[in-house]
């Protein structure tokens, strides 16, 4: 089943996606749910970004390939963890599916992408195993953690670096019937491909994350956690291009790249 938030005459809702279309429901897939009978196509409504979570979490470093490339290209001081390790992200910086990423005029650059597997919370969870962890999850939609460089360096606490506004978009839809850990992720830059790496490289799995999280915190419904990406991130993005991650299961999040006004 694929979920979405959409907007219709001015008014949100969630949805099913059901082919070209999207069916409108009462309630939320985090509480009760009905569907309305109302259908819309898919190509007449404004996809929103699929959930506004209460807690934003994001793993940093999760894949041996992108550990070593960002310690050679950038000249960044990174060791491979030795246990999951979860930072926050704010969610002022999200934006759907086709909204623009803006780049600050001050931003000395690069700015980078960082396609990405997202996981959606769709229940309460405290103290899970590794073996029923992913029963807490409602699904997994993508994202593009878009990343200045030189920020990253330069500020002690990321928070220019990774969340400012624009910075990640996240959609198009919450796949429910996915393997986390058997995805491939695509990153294409104006067409041209320029990332492709598999999810079951990670270095520590969504399992593992999720009950080394648990121990410590509460999951929420609607909360979201970002998983990493692998490989090189470059090139930079530069104003007028078209970035999209992609997945089989899930479909494209597409952006333009624009500069600030």
């Amino acid at each position: 089943m694929k979920w979405c938030r959409f907007e219709v005459g001015g008014r949100a809702a969630f949805g099913i996606v059901e082919g070209d279309e999207v069916v409108a429901v009462e309630g939320s897939p985090f509480e009760t749910w009905a569907p309305t009978g109302r259908r819309h196509a898919l190509a007449r409504v404004t996809l929103l970004v699929p959930v506004i979570p209460q807690n934003f979490y994001a793993v940093g470093l999760n894949y041996r390939g992108h550990i070593e490339w960002a310690a050679q290209r950038h000249h960044l001081k990174v060791a491979v963890p030795a246990q999951p390790d979860v930072g926050y992200r704010s969610p002022n910086a999200l934006v759907p599916a086709g909204a623009d990423i803006v780049i600050p005029g001050d931003s000395p650059g690069p700015v980078e992408f960082e396609g990405e597997l997202v996981a959606v919370v769709g229940r309460r969870a405290k103290h899970l195993a590794e073996d029923e962890a992913l029963g807490c999850l409602l699904g997994y939609t993508l994202g593009n953690d878009v990343s200045e460089r030189a920020w990253q360096q330069s500020d002690r606490t990321l928070w220019r670096a990774k969340n400012t506004d624009t910075f990640k978009p996240m959609g198009p839809v919450i796949e429910t019937d996915l393997d986390p850990m058997t995805q491939r992720i695509r990153v294409r830059l104006n067409g041209r491909l320029v990332s492709e790496y598999d999810t079951g490289a990670m270095i520590f799995g969504v399992r593992q994350y999720i009950a080394r999280m648990t121990r410590y915190l509460t999951l929420h419904p609607g909360d979201v956690i970002w998983f990493g990406c692998d490989g090189p991130t470059e090139p930079a993005l530069q104003a007028g291009d078209l970035v999209e991650v992609e997945n089989d299961a899930i479909g494209v999040l597409r952006s333009r790249v624009v500069p600030a006004a």
